[in-house]
Formats: structure tokens, sequence, C-alpha cells
């Protein structure tokens, strides 16, 4: 592929082929703004794997890849087909949105799981908010995100009533 030209597109718009190869497509029922949030995720992690390989740093490469891959599940390029969607894949990708989508936006700024709901779930994203909310409460259980109800945390094995938002963890600088 030159610059400037797109990749051509299978009829059924699932896959991209570039240079002879298949490539997923990004699912396009992702909304313009959590897609280019997630793209930039995206791109942020990937510059951060090369960062940490020039820098010969194991565990800082193995976090970025991490990120990598949470993005690309997140946008339908990874797991389960985002056209085939099963319940296990569901639950997979509503974990990988909201950890893209928290570790994009940062530990000073939250997202709803609604977010991650509105990502995958098309038009009928409402129908996910109950699994949405579960995984947040198993991500919010395992630390991997703080849950919060106005700027409060919320204890994740006590009952949770209302809106909630999901913090980033924030990570120390290193020594």
């Amino acid at each position: 592929m030159t610059a400037g030209t797109e990749p051509v597109r299978t009829e059924d718009g699932r896959w991209l082929v570039i240079g002879g190869r298949r490539w997923r497509a990004i699912d396009p029922g992702i909304p313009e703004a959590l897609r280019r949030e997630l793209v930039d995720e995206l791109q942020s992690a990937r510059r951060a794997v090369g960062s940490a390989s020039r820098a010969d740093d194991p565990e800082a490469t193995r976090r970025a890849r991490s990120r990598v891959q949470q993005a690309k599940v997140a946008l339908g390029e990874r797991g389960e087909p985002w056209w085939q969607p099963t319940e296990a894949g569901r639950r997979t990708r509503l974990r990988a949105t909201m950890l893209a989508l928290a570790e994009h936006r940062g530990p000073d700024r939250t997202i709803c799981p609604s977010d991650a709901s509105r990502s995958i779930g098309g038009e009928h994203w409402q129908s996910l908010s109950p699994v949405a909310r579960a995984v947040a409460r198993e991500l919010a259980t395992e630390g991997a995100l703080i849950a919060e109800q106005r700027d409060n945390a919320l204890d994740p094995a006590a009952p949770w009533k209302g809106p909630i938002r999901l913090r980033r963890v924030a990570v120390p600088p290193s020594v």
C-alpha cells in the first residue's frame, strides 16, 4: 500500500487486504468518538512498545504489548469476530474496551461502563448494560480499575446503586 491510498475492503466489509494479506477490519458499529479514542490508545500503546523495547525494559514492554492487545480487542481487530458475537466474546470485548478507554483517558478522567456498551453493542447497546456493570465490578474487584460514585471509591463487594464511573489506577512513577 502506498501513502495516500486506501486499503481494499472485502465485499462483506469484514476484512482489509493490504499487500495481499487479509486483516480484520475495525468494527464499523463503534461510534466515531469512541473509535477515535480507541485508535489513539492503540497508537500510543504501539509507541510505548517501541520506547520500552529501545530501553531494553522487559516489564514496560509487556505492559505496552498488553495495551496493544486490549485496544485491538476493543476495536474488534482481535478476539472473536465482531460480526458473530457470543456472550463470552462480548464480555471479553467489554473488558478490553473499559481498560483501553480508561488507559487512554488517564487517571484524572473517568469512563462510564455505558461507553463500552455503546462501543460494542451497536443500536442495541442498552441491552449490554447489566453485563457491562458486571464486568466493571470484576475489574474493580481485581484492582484493574477503580469504581466511583460522586468521586468516592466504591467497595466492589458491596451492592452498587445508581450510575458509576471507572478510573484507571494511577501508576506510581518509576524510581
